[in-house]
């Protein structure tokens, strides 16, 4: 199959990034099972196993499109974002495609029939059956070594976004008397409001990626995310139990599909995680580690799209009618 992948997005990333490391790990499991892949995405792009095409943003986007596929003999094209003005023009689109919808949308939102949802908890949220769990290339991680000392607890997410919820974090850390590594904050913020963190035992890290965040990881003792939204899917979910690491978090979104029993515990309030944390050393490391490696991987990801591509390729739309955004995904509780 010859699948042409579209992003708003610069590849490969280094630090932060969500949509740039899946659909480069996407990409590459699909080459390495023998699917032709190739990109367009943001100039400066480059990829090692497929052809790369620039985006125009001073141009409308389907022309661009239209033009790639019949450039790489494209079979279909997966879209990472909502390429159309409104649905009349997604029933006029005449090449097959799927569309991934990596975020939440106000209540309300109607999206393409060909969309896919990236849990069952977000599908759910639009009326919809149809998604594929993300999937990391864990080969392109070091070892992780699970006999290493564990001294901090993390956290790992973009602080600029308030739903992340670091003061919650920091609140949890400080409550259980435990050290906390920040990755993805600096001690001064500026956005979205002032900020100015004091707090002992605390150390930041600011947005890092790498070898610096692969051994952080693996020198935590747990994850602190205490989400204030429906979290889609969970990147640093993964990451975090893929090197031994139990989940501590709210039980939003897609948190209770990734992270069972045994690799962590949700709890909606301050003094739920803090309690938590005093059992972190009951989860096992390898037992964590051993979920993520065998629930999601990169490979996993490629034949569930794979899926979905044939599906349409087929000639069926993945929904009878277009999916409705449900359920408001943000503002949600954060207790005592």
């Amino acid at each position: 199959m010859r699948i042409l992948l579209v992003a708003r997005n610069r590849i490969p990333v280094f630090a932060y990034g969500g949509t740039e490391r899946v659909i480069w790990d996407l990409g590459k499991a699909l080459n390495a099972m023998g699917h032709r892949v190739s990109y367009v995405v943001k100039p400066r792009s480059r990829c090692d196993f497929g052809e790369v095409l620039p985006l125009d943003k001073r141009r409308p986007l389907l022309p661009q499109v239209e033009v790639a596929m019949r450039q790489v003999g494209a079979d279909i094209v997966h879209f990472q974002s909502n390429p159309f003005a409104d649905l009349e023009e997604s029933e006029r689109f005449a090449r097959p495609y799927v569309m991934t919808e990596h975020g939440n949308a106000e209540l309300g939102t109607r999206y393409p029939r060909n969309v896919v949802y990236l849990s069952g908890d977000h599908a759910r949220r639009h009326g919809s059956a149809q998604y594929v769990y993300n999937g990391l290339d864990w080969a392109a991680c070091p070892a992780v070594d699970l006999a290493a000392p564990r001294r901090y607890f993390h956290f790992l997410g973009n602080a600029q976004w308030p739903v992340k919820n670091l003061p919650g974090a920091l609140e949890v850390a400080a409550a259980a008397g435990v050290p906390l590594a920040v990755m993805g904050a600096t001690r001064l913020q500026f956005k979205p409001e002032f900020r100015w963190t004091r707090q002992a035992g605390v150390r930041f890290h600011g947005m890092v990626g790498g070898a610096k965040k692969f051994a952080l990881l693996n020198g935590s003792r747990g994850f602190i995310f205490p989400v204030l939204w429906h979290e889609p899917f969970g990147l640093a979910v993964i990451e975090s139990l893929y090197f031994g690491c139990p989940v501590f978090a709210t039980p939003y979104g897609a948190f209770p599909e990734l992270v069972p029993g045994h690799c962590g515990i949700l709890s909606y309030s301050r003094a739920g995680l803090v309690s938590a944390l005093q059992r972190a050393d009951e989860f096992s490391a390898a037992a964590c580690h051993e979920h993520a490696r065998d629930h999601f991987h990169a490979r996993r990801m490629a034949c569930g799209y794979l899926e979905k591509y044939q599906q349409v390729l087929d000639g069926q739309a993945l929904h009878e009618t277009p999916p409705v955004t449900q359920v408001h995904p943000r503002d949600l509780p954060w207790l005592p």
